[in-house]
C-alpha cells in the first residue's frame, strides 16, 4: 500500500509536463504596439476600449486578408495636433486608406501575468513556435517511451525511476531559468525524453508489486492520481500567472521522489528474472510483512540453487515473439 502511495505522486506529478502547455503557452488577447499611443490616449483621456478602436485596425471578417492583431496603422501618432474625436482622419485625410504594416516594435499582452508567449512574442509569425515547443515534449514522450522500457528490463526498474526522476526534475528547474526560447525548447525535449518512461516504469512497478487480481485496481488508482495532478496544476497557474514561477512550482516537488532510493524496493518479479532470488525473497518477506500477511509454501521455492540459470535478455523481438503476445502488441499499438 506504501509503494501505491508514493508511485500516486509520481503518477500527479507528470501531469503538469503532459498538459502544462495550456497555462505555460496561454495566449493571451494582444496587439502591436505602436509607439506614441499610450501617450496620445492620455491626453485625450481615452478609455482602453477607445483607444482600441481608434488605433487598432479592425477586421470584420468579410473578405479581410489580415489578421487585426498582427498589423498596425502606418501612422506617426507622435504627429502634433491629432484630433482626439478622430485621429486618423487627421493624419491621412477623411476617406483616405490607411496603410497597413506589421508589428516592429512588438505586442500589448492583455494580460496581468506571463507566458511563453508573452515572453518570446511567439504570435504572428512566430506562433509556430509555441506548437513546436510542445511537438518537442511529444517527441520525446515517443523517443523515451521506447528506449527507457528497454532500460527498465535491462538495469532494474528501481535505478530507471530514480534516473528519470532526477533529470526530469533538474531539466524542468532549468527551463524556469532559461534565458531564451531555443534554451526552453532544448529543456522541455529532454523533460519529455525521460518523463514518460518514467511514468510508465512507475505503472510497471504497480502491476508487479499487486497480484493479477488487483492490477486493475491498482492501474486505476494510479491513473487517478495523475488526474489529481491536473486538479493542483490548475490550482497553481491561478495562483501564480507568471510561467517560470508556476515552472518552479510544478517541479521542485519532483526532488523529494528521489527519496524513493530509501521507500521503494525493486520489482521482484523483475529480480527473479534476473535470477536473483536471495534479494527477491527479501522484499517479498518485507512486503508480506508490512501487510501483515504470511507467505505461502510456495514461495519457499525460491532459493538461492536457482540463480544459476539463465537471466531474462530483454529485447524489443519479445514484442512479437509468440502470437498471444502479437496479438497485444498490435491491439495496443492500435489503441495509442
Amino acid at each position: 500500500m506504501i509503494s501505491l502511495f508514493v508511485l500516486c505522486l509520481l503518477s500527479a506529478a507528470f501531469a503538469p509536463i503532459y498538459v502544462g502547455i495550456f497555462f505555460l503557452g496561454f495566449t493571451p488577447e494582444h496587439h502591436c504596439h505602436s509607439p506614441g499611443v499610450a501617450e496620445l490616449s492620455q491626453r485625450c483621456g481615452w478609455s482602453l476600449e477607445e483607444q482600441l478602436n481608434h488605433t487598432v485596425p479592425q477586421w470584420d471578417g468579410h473578405g479581410g486578408s489580415f489578421d487585426s492583431r498582427c498589423r498596425r496603422y502606418e501612422v506617426d501618432w507622435n504627429t502634433t495636433g491629432i484630433s482626439c474625436t478622430d485621429p486618423l482622419g487627421s493624419l491621412v485625410g477623411t476617406g483616405s486608406s490607411v496603410p497597413l504594416a506589421p508589428c516592429r516594435d512588438g505586442w500589448v499582452y492583455n494580460t496581468p501575468g506571463s507566458s511563453l508567449v508573452t515572453e518570446f512574442n511567439l504570435v504572428c509569425e512566430d506562433s509556430w513556435k509555441l506548437d513546436l515547443f510542445q511537438s518537442c515534449v511529444n517527441a520525446g514522450f515517443f523517443i523515451g517511451s521506447i528506449s527507457i522500457g528497454y532500460i527498465a528490463d535491462r538495469f532494474g526498474r528501481k535505478l530507471c525511476l530514480l534516473v528519470t526522476v532526477l533529470i526530469s526534475a533538474v531539466s524542468g528547474a532549468l527551463m524556469a531559468f532559461a534565458p531564451s526560447y531555443g534554451w526552453t525548447a532544448t529543456f522541455r525535449l529532454l523533460q519529455g525524453l525521460v518523463s514518460k518512461g518514467g511514468w510508465l516504469t512507475g505503472y510497471v512497478l504497480i502491476a508487479e508489486f499487486v497480484g493479477s487480481d488487483y492490477r486493475r485496481a491498482a492501474g486505476i488508482t494510479y491513473q487517478l492520481a495523475f488526474t489529481l495532478g491536473l486538479l493542483i496544476l490548475t490550482a497553481l497557474a491561478y495562483a501564480l500567472p507568471h510561467w517560470r514561477w508556476l515552472q518552479l512550482a510544478v517541479t521542485l516537488p519532483s526532488f523529494f521522489l528521489l527519496l524513493y532510493y530509501w521507500c521503494l524496493p525493486e520489482s521482484p518479479r523483475w529480480l527473479i528474472a534476473q535470477k536473483q532470488n536471495d534479494k527477491a525473497m527479501e522484499v517479498i518477506k518485507r512486503i508480506a510483512k508490512g501487510n501483515k500477511k504470511k507467505l505461502p509454501l510456495s514461495f519457499q521455492n525460491l532459493s538461492s540453487e536457482d540463480e544459476d540459470g539463465e537471466k531474462l535478455k530483454p529485447s524489443f523481438v519479445d514484442l512479437v515473439r509468440t502470437p498471444q503476445i502479437r496479438k497485444y502488441t498490435f491491439i495496443l499499438m492500435y489503441s495509442w
